[in-house]
C-alpha cells in the first residue's frame, strides 16, 4: 500500500514539473539559460511578496497569455 502511495506522489510531483516547465515554454523562454530562468523567478518572487499591486499585474499578464490560446 505504501509503495502504491508513493508511486502516485511521484507521478503527481512528475506532473506538476512537467506543468511548470511548459510554462517556460510558453512564455518564449524554452533556450535560455537555467540559471538566468532561476534568476528570473528569484527575482519575481521577491518583487511580489508584500505587493499586491505587482502581484495583479503580473498575474494580468498571465491570465492574459493563457487567453490567448484558450487555457
Amino acid at each position: 500500500m505504501a509503495k502504491v502511495m508513493k508511486s502516485d506522489a511521484r507521478k503527481k510531483d512528475t506532473r506538476e514539473k512537467i506543468e511548470l516547465g511548459g510554462l517556460i515554454v510558453k512564455a518564449g523562454l524554452r533556450y535560455e539559460k537555467r540559471a538566468l530562468l532561476l534568476g528570473l523567478l528569484i527575482d519575481a518572487g521577491r518583487r511580489i511578496r508584500g505587493n499586491e499591486a505587482e502581484r495583479s499585474r503580473l498575474t494580468a499578464i498571465g491570465a492574459e497569455a493563457f487567453g490567448h490560446d484558450g487555457e
